[in-house]
């Protein structure tokens, strides 16, 4: 592998060096994101969907106790709002509280995101930078030849610069796939943060409660 890393650098020059540590950058970036939202529980929404439930039955002893269960920011925000509501905070006190934990929240998860979105976009224009300055070493080489030109010489010359367009490409398509998977985890905690704790502020209007809500409000008339 040293010798092939070696044989890369040799090909690809300084730009293929640039290149392999922008990589490696990415790389290490990837892994504590993925540490981050593994240790986070992102995706696992279900204790906040559960709790939430049983707030709405009145239990929000059960329904904070399983809150902090977990380490979910869905379920920390929708502690922090029963919690709230425990203590007779004002409703409004209590969602500015609820969405400065969220803010702060999704600003960590999304911390390192735009590091990544600079190297998938520069790692296909360091590639074509490569490339041409390859592509001026191969022309050179042909000038300094002469009338004795070798067509071995200048089609070496062009697939060694191209080297360098495919390892840029390689990186970004990379990051950028990887990227758009976390971005997609975030923006889903995001919407169910603010869906289940908007719950927690509003009245079940499912159709069994609204059906139970008109049978109550119907008047009873008694027959003559």
């Amino acid at each position: 592998m040293l010798e092939q890393a070696e044989n890369l650098f040799d090909l690809g020059g300084p730009v293929a060096l640039v290149l392999v540590t922008l990589s490696i950058v990415a790389f290490a970036i990837i892994l504590v994101k993925v540490w981050q939202f593994k240790t986070m529980q992102i995706g696992h929404f279900e204790a906040a969907r559960e709790a939430l439930g049983f707030y709405r039955r009145g239990l929000a002893s059960e329904a904070l106790d399983l809150c902090t269960t977990t380490g979910n920011p869905v379920a920390m925000a929708v502690a922090r709002a029963i919690r709230g509501h425990l203590r007779s905070i004002p409703d409004q006190a209590i969602r500015e509280e609820v969405m400065r934990y969220g803010t702060d929240a999704l600003e960590s998860l999304r911390s390192g995101f735009r590091m990544l979105e600079m190297i998938a976009s520069l790692s296909p224009l360091l590639g074509l930078l490569g490339t041409v300055l390859g592509m001026i070493d191969a022309f050179r080489d042909m000038e300094q030849s002469g009338n004795q030109v070798n067509p071995a010489v200048l089609s070496g010359g062009i697939w060694e610069a191209l080297i360098t367009t495919a390892l840029g490409l390689a990186v970004a398509i990379m990051v950028v796939v990887i990227l758009g998977l976390l971005e997609r985890k975030v923006d889903r905690l995001s919407h169910e943060m603010s869906h289940i704790v908007t719950g927690i502020f509003t009245t079940d209007l499912s159709e069994d409660s609204a059906g139970d809500d008109h049978a109550e409000l119907v008047p009873q008339h008694s027959s003559s």
